[in-house]
């Protein structure tokens, strides 16, 4: 006897729908972000420490895992766009979830980057421009896009409050400096002559665009902190993301004084090497500032029983601009206290990755970070701290 079911042709039956990526959002390119700057930052180190034995090959299989992880999650993230549109276009009308687009462009910068810095070690220099050129022009597009739609959502689609205004604001609007400090890396493979300093132009808008759009969107947060306290504990880390675009933007300016002389016109060569400096070094002051006050936030949102989430991975790639940052202007100005500040900030970020990476990998085994997002915890308020 012929059932109904068997009559049904075999075409209609539904694709499995792949529970474990339900909940996998774009926040999880920030674990690409931050182990690609391990190996980024430790090659720019001083020359002493950058060529210790052993530290660059470690660098470079570091930076490997960044690959892999970046093949794995556009992966799963694309299976999470086939099998779960709903959650997906639900994360872009969540102004908390929306923002992390960025960090796609940024895991993808970031590895390309780290192909021409480290990677090529591994895959040959050829291959790694191939593969740089790729990645960051995907990236630049992806994040381009981002720094425009994501605000757009925010404006006409989004429901957000001023007390709504965290760090996370700032990551579609990083984006485009990340661009703009790693483009200048593939300006000597470029045809002398007009590409070259086509490229470089062009990573010096992108660098005002991103700045000027993060001079609007910081007194937003800082606004936030100052009228409502204290963040939920949960978003804490995330102020250590206001270091992002600081210490981004002076290795972008290094950058640009390194490839300038024979690409532009020599008073612009010289006027980027001097803006190198007179940018870069009020900049990494304000950063020095701003990491103090992020830290001793999140030491009062730890005595608060602050636990782990992935939020914790904003103490690595914000960290490691600021390593890049600090190693730029080491160049430039020939002053050792930035060399030694830029290895003090690398341990911690080497500190911050793996403390970040073991959870995270716990967080996987056990389930738990895949699982339904549940409401942050909001630290409780000193009865004498703020009065109405």
């Amino acid at each position: 006897m012929v059932t109904a079911a068997q009559l049904l042709p075999r075409a209609t039956a539904r694709p499995p729908r792949v529970p474990a990526v339900r909940h996998l959002g774009p926040n999880w390119y920030a674990t690409v972000m931050g182990t690609a700057i391990v190996a980024t930052a430790g090659a720019a180190l001083p020359a002493p420490l950058s060529g210790a034995p052993g530290l660059r090959a470690l660098c470079a299989t570091v930076w490997v895992l960044s690959f892999l992880l970046l093949v794995a999650l556009l992966c799963a993230r694309a299976l999470h766009w086939v099998h779960h549109r709903d959650q997906a276009r639900a994360h872009l009308l969540d102004p908390a979830v929306a923002p992390f687009y960025g960090c796609l462009a940024m895991a993808l910068l970031a590895v390309g980057g780290g192909a021409l810095t480290v990677g090529r070690d591994w895959i040959g220099t050829d291959a790694a421009v191939a593969l740089d050129a790729v990645l960051f022009t995907a990236g630049t597009v992806v994040g381009l896009a981002a720094a425009v739609a994501v605000p757009y959502l925010m404006a006409v689609r989004h429901r957000v409050e001023p007390h709504q205004a965290t760090p996370v604001w700032l990551l579609p609007l990083v984006a485009p400096m990340v661009s703009a400090a790693l483009g200048p890396l593939l300006v000597p493979y470029l045809p002398p002559g007009q590409a070259q300093e086509t490229l470089l132009l062009g990573c010096f808008a992108l660098f005002g665009l991103s700045l000027l759009a993060t001079l609007l969107m910081l007194p937003l947060v800082f606004g936030r902190l100052i009228t409502r306290g204290p963040l939920p504990l949960a978003l804490t880390p995330t102020l250590f993301l206001v270091l992002g675009p600081l210490g981004q933007s002076t290795t972008a300016v290094g950058h640009f004084a390194n490839v300038a002389p024979g690409v532009v016109p020599a008073p612009y060569s010289d006027g980027l090497g001097i803006l190198a400096v007179l940018y870069g070094v009020p900049v990494m002051g304000f950063a020095l500032l701003w990491s103090v006050f992020a830290t001793a936030h999140v030491l009062r949102a730890r005595r608060d029983g602050m636990r782990f989430a992935m939020t914790w991975w904003a103490f690595t790639f914000p960290v490691g601009t600021c390593v890049t940052g600090a190693q730029a202007l080491s160049r430039h100005t020939g002053l050792v206290a930035f060399e030694w500040l830029a290895t003090g900030l690398y341990v911690v970020v080497v500190v911050a990755w793996g403390t970040a990476a073991l959870h995270t990998a716990r967080g996987l085994v056990s389930g738990e970070l895949l699982a339904e997002p549940r409401p942050a915890l909001v630290g409780p308020r000193s009865a004498t701290g703020r009065t109405r």
